[in-house]
C-alpha cells in the first residue's frame, strides 16, 4: 500500500486507515492485515472526505492527537474514520441536531473512546462553548447557511494554526441553481474569513457537492 496522506493508504482505487479498534468492521466490507496492523477500507460512497481524497485532494490536513470539531457528525460514519486518523490521543467533539443519530453516535463512541456526543444546534456555538480550542473544524450540515455556520464555530474554536474543512451540498443551499454556481457563490463567501487552500468536486461518488480545506484569514 502507499501512504497517500499521514494515516491514509492507498492500493488501487481504494484508500485505508489502521483501524483503531482492531476486529471492528463497523462501516466498512474490507479488513486488511500487514504484520501486526489491520486496516479497515474507507468507502468514497459513504464518506466525503474519502471521495475528496480519491478525486485529488492536494491537502488533508488530519493528524495523529489533534483535537476535532465535527458539525453535522450525523451517525459517526466519516467520523469513524477520523478516529482512526487522529489515534487514542486525539479528540473528535461531534455536534449532532438529530437525536436519532445520536442514539447511534453514542455506540460508536462508547467504542472508540476519542469521540464525544454533543445533542446541539451547530448554529448555535455558545450552546457548546465549554469545548476547548481545536486543530481543524469540519463541517458536514445539510443546509442553506452552510458557509455561516463554519465561519461562526471556526472564528470561536479554530486554533491559531488550524484548519477548517467543508463539505459545501449545492441542492440543500438552492436546487434552482446549477451546482458549479452554488460553489462559486459559496467559496466568494468564505473567502471573506478563509484562505482556500484545496478544494474538488465529489462527483461520482457524492453528487453535487464540493469539498474544500481552508485556513481563516490572519492565522498562519
Amino acid at each position: 500500500m502507499k501512504k497517500v496522506f499521514p494515516g491514509v493508504w492507498k492500493k488501487g482505487k481504494q484508500i485505508f486507515t489502521e483501524n483503531l479498534i482492531k476486529g471492528d468492521k463497523s462501516f466498512t466490507k474490507l479488513l486488511i492485515k500487514s504484520g501486526k496492523k489491520e486496516f479497515r477500507e474507507w468507502n468514497p460512497y459513504r464518506s466525503k472526505p474519502a471521495a475528496a481524497i480519491i478525486n485529488g485532494l492536494k491537502t488533508f490536513p488530519l493528524r495523529k492527537s489533534m483535537k476535532i470539531l465535527y458539525l453535522g457528525i450525523s451517525f459517526g460514519t466519516t467520523a469513524s474514520f477520523f478516529s482512526d486518523l487522529i489515534g487514542k490521543d486525539g479528540i473528535i467533539y461531534g455536534v449532532e441536531i438529530s437525536e436519532r443519530s445520536m442514539r447511534e453516535l453514542n455506540q460508536v463512541a462508547e467504542k472508540r473512546k476519542n469521540i464525544v456526543p454533543i445533542l446541539a444546534d451547530a448554529r448555535k456555538p455558545q450552546d457548546y462553548s465549554w469545548i476547548e480550542p481545536v486543530d481543524l473544524v469540519y463541517q458536514d450540515v445539510a443546509t442553506n447557511d452552510q458557509s455561516e455556520i463554519i465561519t461562526r464555530n471556526a472564528e470561536q474554536f479554530l486554533k491559531m494554526d488550524g484548519h477548517a474543512m467543508i463539505a459545501i451540498k449545492a441542492r440543500s443551499i438552492d436546487v434552482t441553481k446549477k451546482p458549479r454556481i452554488i460553489y462559486k457563490q459559496e467559496l466568494e463567501k468564505l473567502k471573506t474569513r478563509f484562505r482556500i487552500l484545496g478544494k474538488v468536486e465529489l462527483d461520482p461518488y457524492e453528487k453535487d457537492h464540493l469539498f474544500a480545506v481552508m485556513k481563516l484569514k490572519g492565522k498562519k
